[in-house]
């Protein structure tokens, strides 16, 4: 008999627990993301860290729990091939009508794998493709709200699209911050189009968290013209609101969605309907990356991957050792004709380094907890990844087998890693730096000592900061991207070098002095940092403070009272207060640009 002609009620009951420990999930998920309204308007900074950090180990959660519930219930390891076919067919019956079909199919994935041996993971017993549409999805709220300036007026329309979010706390001066909006709408398109019978704004209905910032994004339609925009809303130091900036152009929006920050907190009840806005405004961002930043990582894991084996059924290319100083912890490898890293932890690493395979995972999973500031390389985790062995060029089989034999095995004509780590490829700092001029070098020498600055107002301490261990992206600013042995600045005991007793001593080589395993001393970088004259010159002109251990001290102190800091993922000279000289000073932080 064919599984499918008969009712199974194992398989049902099946399909039911696992839509029900999905429900469970993304029900905890928007509440926690709900909440972000409520700490922006409490001012509650260190909370919405809090939160954003706490949310990241939801779904692994859940995901255990569903995985325990069936085998505790159904012996799920036990159960044949066609009550494992039958519970999907049943699965997808039940998302007919469900708000998040894409997401609940993922997670069915997640924990079938958990179950199942890795040689069923094929279209019988999970999703290797969505089978439920994400089209036209009703929602309540609704993805985005339509006005219409026609019937009220431009300015108005502007207000009422602001106050229809009904923030708590007042505004400082909402009738001078709309002047602002115009005004620089005015100036970006340089004169006003006429205004069509279809003229219109939408706008997501909830707006995005992040650190101190809400912003309001969507889109003004005219005629068959589209124009995307952001608007940035923020707290005065007196706890007043005030819009401190219009995004306009593309790609701007997109920078604020790079993989470098840290993920937004949105309510949405359709999440492939923001992502679908999203990606109207900023066609360039893949999908996979929306549904990452938009905190549901683990879908954005699963379209990535399904994005890389479409890339591979269409191109050529091997798989190589990615180009560079060779690291002492992971084997990195790329793929020319696609834009990521590929990163495997080591067997044996260098002898330099004291860690082990457990401390490099728990440090890339910390990468996921703190808000990465613009400056830390998103890293996507996968188990088992299964790759055609076909296209693994033979030196870099030669290193896998020489590196990190245990991190891999072939099936038949499948090379499975293990553990690998994914991340966008840039190019190193250090290549960049020995092609660059002397005013590239002073631009990229800048970026890199802000890239440590803001690190550390973010409690991040980078510990190996070789310039080989940051990249420069194509919008020239300096990302950090090797993490074994990042450790929280407040975890650090930044020292002076204590003068040597007598001269022999300090000649030696040997330190006369002790070191615990947390001291570091900042007179030391500039000995491995700064051998270049040219770095040199720029290191010290722009960032000398960072070879004193004042500089640290005060940062962790900081952080230890509590501040959250600052940090715009835009040029802060685009900020209303930088670009209407009457506007009132904002906010008393030191501006971090962006």
């Amino acid at each position: 008999m064919n599984a499918l002609s008969a009712e199974n009620p194992v398989a049902r009951a099946i399909a039911q627990a696992l839509v029900e420990g999905f429900d469970k999930h993304y029900r905890i998920f928007r509440e926690t993301s709900r909440r972000a309204k409520e700490l922006f308007e409490a001012a509650a900074w260190q909370s919405q860290l809090d939160a954003v950090r706490e949310r990241v180990q939801f779904y692994d959660s859940r995901v255990d729990e569903t995985v325990l519930r069936l085998h505790r219930e159904f012996g799920a390891d036990s159960l044949d091939d066609a009550t494992w076919q039958q519970a999907k067919l049943r699965f997808i019956g039940m998302l007919i009508n469900h708000r998040q079909p894409e997401l609940a199919e993922t997670f069915f994935n997640s924990v079938t794998t958990k179950i199942l041996h890795r040689s069923y993971f094929n279209n019988d017993y999970i999703f290797a493709r969505p089978a439920i549409s994400t089209e036209f999805i009703e929602s309540y709220p609704p993805v985005y709200s339509s006005y219409y300036p026609r019937d009220g007026g431009l300015r108005a329309t502007v207000r009422r699209i602001v106050e229809d979010f009904d923030w708590q706390r007042p505004f400082e001066g909402l009738d001078r911050d709309v002047d602002y909006v115009l005004r620089a709408t005015r100036a970006h398109l340089g004169a006003w189009p006429k205004m069509e019978v279809n003229c219109q704004i939408q706008v997501l209905y909830s707006a995005f968290y992040r650190n101190k910032t809400a912003y309001i994004i969507g889109k003004a339609i005219n005629s068959y013209q589209e124009y995307p925009f952001a608007l940035a809303v923020r707290h005065n130091e007196k706890g007043l609101l005030y819009l401190d900036t219009l995004l306009l152009d593309p790609w701007r929006i997109s920078v604020l969605f790079s993989l470098s920050r840290a993920y937004f907190m949105v309510d949405m009840e359709v999440p492939s309907g923001y992502v679908q806005f999203l990606r109207s405004i900023i066609p360039s961002k893949p999908r996979s990356e929306l549904y990452t930043m938009l905190g549901l990582g683990k879908q954005g894991k699963t379209m990535f991957f399904r994005d890389l084996l479409a890339h591979l059924r269409h191109s050529n290319d091997p798989f190589i050792v990615a180009p560079g100083i060779r690291g002492m912890v992971m084997l990195v490898f790329t793929l020319p004709s696609y834009p990521y890293v590929f990163k495997v932890i080591k067997d044996v690493f260098g002898s330099a380094k004291n860690t082990d395979r457990a401390t490099v995972q728990r440090k890339y999973l910390m990468v996921k907890h703190v808000d990465r500031v613009g400056r830390m390389a998103d890293t996507l985790e996968f188990s088992c990844a299964a790759l055609p062995l076909s296209r693994f060029h033979p030196e870099l089989l030669e290193e896998l087998r020489r590196l990190a034999p245990s991190a891999f095995e072939i099936d038949g004509d499948m090379l499975v890693i293990r553990h690998l780590y994914i991340e966008r490829r840039m190019t190193p700092l250090n290549l960049y730096l020995e092609q660059a001029d002397e005013a590239e070098t002073e631009r990229a020498v800048i970026e890199y000592g802000n890239a440590i600055r803001e690190l550390a107002s973010a409690n991040i301490f980078p510990g190996d900061m070789l310039w080989k261990n940051f990249g420069i992206t194509r919008y020239g600013r300096v990302v950090f991207y090797d993490y074994d042995e990042i450790e929280y600045m407040t975890d650090v005991n930044f020292r002076r070098i204590p003068p040597a007793p007598h001269e022999e001593m300090e000649l030696s080589g040997e330190p006369w002095y002790s070191v615990g395993p947390m001291d570091v001393f900042p007179e030391e970088f500039a000995t491995f940092l700064l051998g270049m004259p040219r770095v040199r010159k720029a290191f010290l002109a722009h960032h000398r403070e960072l070879l004193e251990p004042a500089f640290w001290q005060r940062t962790q102190q900081r952080i230890r009272d509590g501040y959250v800091e600052d940090f715009y993922p835009y040029p802060t000279e685009l900020r209303f207060c930088r670009l209407f000289a009457e506007a009132a000073p904002r906010a008393g932080s030191k501006p971090r640009a962006g």
